[in-house]
């Protein structure tokens, strides 16, 4: 593993390489929470991901670990920078299986709306090396999409999460 600078938020405005994505998903933020909490439901939307371990236990908070396991052969260890159930979550890698990564974070804002509906923001942030520097510019414009489309893809995840938890709920009805 190599070693990565740690960040704190301010990375997440600074960084050269941001990409941002927002969907508003039919759920409270405490159901996003319980989706971004669960290590299972990561390799469901994030495409790349294929295994997610936290290696801190529960209740997760400021300082949290976990490692990540993404296509490639490439693996993170990540830390978080910030905890504020249910409304953001942020992490940074310490260490990465791939040398060309310097820095990368990850923040997730959850904002409550007035029509029932939260608000899930996401800004991935990265600064690379070596080779790196040549090619991410190259994908950036995909990257945007990409990460766009992951989003949509977790609202779909929270939203049959929440559907099906709905159904399983007993009924106190006494027709």
């Amino acid at each position: 593993m190599y070693e990565c600078k740690i960040v704190d938020l301010t990375f997440l405005e600074s960084a050269r390489n941001r990409y941002k994505a927002e969907v508003e998903i039919e759920a409270t933020p405490e159901q996003i929470f319980e989706s971004f909490e669960n290590a299972d439901d990561w390799p469901r939307w994030a495409t790349p991901i294929q295994n997610v371990e936290w290696t801190s236990p529960k209740p997760f908070g400021l300082g949290t670990t976990r490692t990540v396991s993404m296509s490639g052969g490439m693996v993170g260890d990540e830390v978080f920078i910030a905890w504020e159930y249910p409304k953001r979550m942020a992490f940074c890698f310490t260490a990465c299986s791939k040398s060309m990564t310097e820095s990368f974070a990850e923040d997730y804002v959850v904002t409550p709306l007035d029509n029932g509906k939260t608000r899930v923001t996401w800004i991935m942030a990265m600064e690379v090396k070596g080779v790196g520097r040549v090619t991410l510019p190259i994908f950036s414009p995909i990257m945007k999409i990409a990460n766009q489309w992951m989003l949509g893809r977790f609202k779909k995840l929270v939203e049959a999460n929440v559907k099906q938890a709905a159904q399983q709920k007993p009924s106190t009805d006494n027709r």
